[in-house]
């Protein structure tokens, strides 16, 4: 294959006349990260709700966190995606669809874009924080309630404290897979880092060039999730407890 290759592309003129390929691929990095952090904040927080749901003693609570999960973690995440674009304003009041609709761009395309990432990444959030509720000793939870502790105060200040040290690993991937499957949101015109790449390959056809940049710029996030995680897994580590070591016996584990 005869192919031209030409790093100074992203020294050129942009189609928009104001950028170059270089600032446009890094507006598209501040998009990505935008998305991926907004959606992870609103994983996290009702993803731990729903975690929380799943084992309380409450039968009809379990059943509400059970039928979300299974709801949000079995339906394709381009499906979603599409769900919440096109299909969330039609079903909503006239007034709030329309301005869903006429929201400026690229408001428009990153608004539905964290409400997917988002509700889809809490099922699985609340499924990893669910198992490391679950792994604990149930005599800590007795032992709360002996002291006298309602079933909020002992998931606030007991249980919870120790299951987010359990699960900080599964927690790392999950986000990190936030940031790659922001890519998803270009299939709604959000032109995040991925859509940023196609664009610039379309416009230059220099397409290795724009997808090696973002190759190494998800690479260089993802490693910088994994040292920042890593880091706060061993300030926040308490000995004995499961997964808090911050070196698994042998080696293995890592």
């Amino acid at each position: 294959m005869n192919y031209n290759w030409s790093w100074s592309v992203f020294l050129e003129m942009s189609p928009d006349g104001v950028h170059t390929f270089l600032e446009t691929i890094l507006i598209g990095v501040g998009w990505t990260l935008a998305l991926a952090l907004t959606a992870w904040v609103f994983s996290l927080l009702l993803g731990s709700w729903l975690g929380v749901m799943r084992t309380v003693q409450s039968r009809l609570m379990n059943a509400i966190g059970a039928t979300y999960v299974e709801l949000f973690r079995n339906i394709p995440l381009l499906v979603q995606m599409f769900l919440w674009y096109f299909v969330l304003p039609e079903l909503l009041p006239h007034a709030w669809g329309l301005a869903m609709k006429q929201m400026p761009q690229p408001w428009g395309q990153f608004v539905p874009a964290v409400l997917c990432l988002g509700f889809y990444g809490s099922a699985r959030v609340a499924e990893q924080l669910r198992a490391g509720i679950q792994s604990l000793p149930r005599g800590q939870f007795q032992a709360g309630t002996a002291l006298g502790l309602t079933e909020a105060q002992i998931y606030r200040h007991i249980i919870l404290p120790e299951a987010y040290r359990i699960v900080l690993p599964p927690l790392t991937s999950e986000f990190m897979g936030t940031i790659k499957y922001s890519s998803v949101a270009l299939t709604i015109g959000l032109l995040e880092l991925t859509g940023q790449a196609r664009s610039m390959a379309e416009f230059s056809f220099h397409i290795f060039e724009a997808f090696s940049a973002a190759t190494v710029i998800y690479l260089i996030l993802n490693g910088i999730v994994v040292l920042g995680m890593r880091t706060l897994e061993r300030r926040v580590a308490v000995p004995g407890l499961i997964g808090a070591s911050a070196k698994s016996p042998a080696g293995l584990g890592r």
